[in-house]
């Protein structure tokens, strides 16, 4: 990540992921079908992953004057850094995993199984989150290194519009037809009915929470940790009694609220906050061009699309809804921003060039 090679770390990434799924299948088949055999197999996938991407890493580092060894001096430069990046380490996984301690003792097991169900479709947001901070972090830890604000400043906030056409249209999309997405996943009416409306709350503040991923970025390019580790301590101080309240209240929906109310609560006091000391310019344009207009060109399609077929009965039919529904709120939230918008209709011309070429 930090040589910028995210093409060769995916391909390696991907060849283990492959080997690690098919290889648990060939094995479970061929020599015993049990759980340890299984985890024997990640731990054994894991382990070659590890190794073949210590090899490509250690050939494209740049040639040293010196012979590589252990140095604690390179580390006392960086300790706070790393014990800033541990420390949000811990409480994110505090934060992440609070509402499912709580409500597993609040809730039936039937209406938790409902939530656990709707949270890990909400998440599957962060399949499109994730990869963008990893591609984008380590070029705006260089700029910032280097000082080069201008480019700082372009790249952050075509970053944010990247992240944002990427995450409103399947977060809108989600939240409106639940029920069918649900439904189609589980080809289970009941279980659809019971976990559609979690959905559309938590997918809600997930994609909120996927927002504040490239600011959270920007604070850990200038090393400042302190910032998330403060928040995360707030945020965890707000939701154990948010969820306690809304939960006796009104119960799963409650519990799923309060992940909305806090990640509101980030947008609306967090990025003013981080503003005042990184890019302190930059705050309304991160609002209305990098947030707000892709998120209005993303409300309108799916809205029209609930009304036109409202609980349509065959699920191929309402597949191919979806993902009409989909693509066009997609296209709508891309060409809202410059950056996306850019990037189509060059892609659009090279494609008539290249055409023309062929056929000249």
């Amino acid at each position: 990540m930090g040589l910028q090679r995210q093409v060769l770390l995916n391909t390696v990434n991907i060849g283990a992921i492959t080997f690690r799924h098919l290889g648990a299948v060939m094995a479970l088949w061929l020599i015993s079908p049990t759980v340890q055999v299984f985890l024997l197999w990640q731990v054994i996938g894991c382990a070659l992953n590890t190794c073949c991407l210590a090899q490509f890493f250690w050939r494209r580092l740049p040639s040293a004057p010196a012979r590589a060894g252990f140095r604690v001096a390179v580390l006392r430069g960086i300790w706070r850094f790393a014990a800033g990046m541990t420390g949000i380490t811990i409480l994110s996984t505090i934060l992440t995993q609070l509402d499912k301690i709580m409500l597993s003792r609040m809730l039936s097991l039937e209406a938790f199984g409902y939530y656990t169900l709707a949270g890990v479709a909400a998440m599957s947001l962060y399949r499109v989150i994730a990869p963008v901070l990893t591609a984008v972090y380590p070029r705006m830890t260089q700029l910032a290194s280097l000082g080069d604000l201008e480019k700082l400043k372009k790249l952050y906030h075509e970053s944010c519009q990247f992240m944002s056409v990427l995450i409103f249209p399947p977060a809108v999309v989600a939240a409106t037809f639940s029920y069918e997405i649900m439904c189609i996943w589980t080809q289970n009416p009941v279980t659809a009915e019971n976990s559609s409306q979690l959905l559309s709350v938590i997918v809600c503040g997930t994609a909120l929470n996927g927002l504040l991923n490239i600011p959270y970025g920007l604070q850990l390019a200038y090393g400042w940790t302190l910032f998330s580790i403060v928040s995360n301590c707030v945020a965890i101080a707000f939701l154990v009694p948010s969820i306690a309240f809304l939960t006796t209240k009104f119960g799963a929906m409650g519990g799923a609220s309060a992940w909305v109310i806090l990640n509101g609560c980030y947008l609306l006091i967090g990025i003013p906050l981080m503003h005042r000391r990184l890019l302190p310019t930059e705050k309304w344009r991160w609002y209305f061009q990098d947030v707000g207009l892709p998120l209005a060109a993303s409300l309108f399609i799916p809205f029209m699309g609930r009304l036109v077929t409202y609980r349509v009965e065959s699920q191929w039919v309402m597949f191919l809804v979806l993902f009409i529904v989909f693509v066009l709120t997609l296209t709508s939230a891309a060409i809202t921003t410059r950056t996306t918008r850019s990037w189509i209709f060059n892609r659009i011309a090279a494609i008539r060039i290249s055409y023309a070429n062929v056929y000249r």
